[in-house]
């Protein structure tokens, strides 16, 4: 069944760190209350992110593909880019992660809005999206449009606040989630079918890393223009005391309108995409109604896991290690939560697999595991020393991408597709809710600025694979060189 094999990928995530916090729990950081809402959180997630991927399958990655074929074969420029910003705003919005970032950062940073910060940062994607398929349509060089385009980013970044850095790399990370990365690779996979011709599978990468960077312009040039107030430290005091099922019961009316807010567009969409551009049997249809109403409860389910268990807990863990007298133990958890993330998130795996496979068996599964592991492990302590440190991101985000877009000169085009659009695959939701709540639970308890200091560790996470599997493409191409 389905649903019971998703279940299994989101057990096989979460299961690493719910061990650690137990462990963590017994020996140096009681949690108290927060613990049996963790596990309860726990179970939510798992139950949410599994009817929430099944969804996904059903209903939204077919109409994906096929509205990216459709609109290619009209052949008409306009429809086909204003149809893109449109599919990568509306599917940003229904992001899960992104919609977490946005709460994280406003409870910190109150730049804006929740939804506005989620709109602003959807912007970003749609118009990444829409240049995306134009580059397909058009044949243009996906490495110099990356080049581009991080040249572009990095210039904006020298001018905006330190404030805007953090969350704008962030944004990027988050935004390539389980809802957007699946359905904006079933895009470019439809767009490059029907554009064809010996680039078609090379195409139907680098979608995704084009896409990854339009949140992080979007923030940046945000950055330029807002002035964040304070944030209210006194709102965020004490919650009052409740039950177990009381305290998720409590939720349910805040997070299923939030929810209906994120999701009410996209069925929309796709109700005038059915109507007016893609033609769907009425077995296709029921399908897309009931992928739809999967996701939604799914969703909901999820957010009550993350924002009533998984969030807390990070924080009060963070907050509890950050004593002196434990704070010596703070890198190496980081780096187990870095190893753990990595190798239990499923999309990993996958991408693993899909590395395998185009590069004929010349780099294995595991040697590619163990090097993003190994990544992600040093991507999170450095994040971490970042925030009990205070040093600025800067420091870390300009030795690591002018090292990726070096790279890229050497680099087989597939490999540099591929190490781009993995970027948020390793940042996963793991990443975006309880290891960045664990960094600003620290963050508070080291006397820091956490809308400073903690974000940007969802950044480093995403940039790892960058350098990993491009360093991966290049080995294989000296192989493939030395055989007869």
């Amino acid at each position: 069944m389905l649903f019971i094999e998703k279940c299994r990928e989101a057990v096989i995530s979460v299961v690493p760190i719910v061990i650690l916090v137990l462990l963590l729990h017994l020996t140096v950081s009681p949690l108290g209350d927060d613990l049996p809402r963790f596990l309860a959180g726990a179970v939510l997630f798992v139950a949410g992110l599994g009817l929430f991927l099944v969804g996904a399958d059903i209903g939204v990655l077919p109409v994906g593909q096929k509205v990216g074929s459709t609109l290619t074969g009209k052949k008409n420029l306009a429809l086909m880019l204003a149809a893109g910003f449109t599919v990568g705003f509306i599917i940003t919005v229904a992001e899960p992660d992104v919609q977490v970032l946005a709460a994280q950062v406003t409870g910190v940073a109150p730049v804006m809005e929740p939804m506005a910060l989620v709109c602003i940062i959807a912007a970003g994607v749609g118009f990444f999206v829409a240049v995306a398929m134009g580059r397909i349509i058009f044949q243009l060089s996906l490495k110099m449009l990356l080049f581009l385009c991080y040249a572009a980013v990095f210039i904006c970044a020298y001018f905006t606040p330190d404030l805007f850095l953090g969350i704008g790399f962030d944004a990027g990370g988050a935004t390539t989630g389980p809802m957007t990365v699946p359905f904006i690779m079933a895009l470019g996979v439809g767009v490059a079918a029907v554009r064809g011709g010996s680039r078609a599978g090379d195409d139907s990468f680098g979608f995704v890393g084009l896409a990854s960077v339009g949140p992080i312009l979007a923030v940046l040039m945000l950055g330029l223009f807002a002035s964040p107030a304070a944030p209210d430290v006194s709102a965020a005091a004490t919650a009052p005391s409740r039950g177990l099922v009381a305290h998720f019961l409590a939720l349910l009316p805040e997070v299923t309108h939030e929810v209906a807010t994120a999701l009410g567009p996209l069925a929309v969409l796709f109700l005038l995409f059915r109507l007016f551009l893609i033609r769907l049997s009425r077995r296709q249809t029921l399908r897309m109604i009931l992928g739809l109403i999967y996701t939604f409860f799914g969703v909901i389910l999820f957010f009550l896991g993350v924002k009533g268990g998984f969030m807390p807990a990070g924080d009060t863990l963070g907050a509890l290690l950050s004593d002196p007298e434990h704070r010596f133990l703070l890198i190496p958890v980081a780096l187990i939560l870095g190893a753990v993330v990595v190798c239990a998130e499923p999309a990993v795996w996958i991408l693993t697999e899909q590395v395998e496979q185009v590069s004929g068996g010349a780099i294995r599964r595991q040697l590619m595991l163990a090097a993003l592991s190994a990544g992600v492990s040093l991507a999170v302590a450095i994040a971490m020393y970042r925030v009990i440190s205070g040093t600025s991101l800067w420091y870390f985000l300009i030795p690591g991408y002018a090292a990726a877009m070096l790279l890229m000169r050497f680099c087989p085009r597939m490999f540099t597709a591929i190490a781009f659009d993995s970027g948020g695959v390793a940042s996963g939701p793991m990443a975006s809710t309880f290891i960045l709540a664990f960094m600003l639970g620290v963050s508070k308890g080291v006397g820091g600025n956490p809308a400073v200091d903690a974000f940007g560790c969802i950044a480093m996470i995403a940039m790892t694979p960058l350098i990993a599997i491009q360093l991966l493409g290049i080995v294989f191409s000296r192989k493939t060189e030395v055989r007869p």
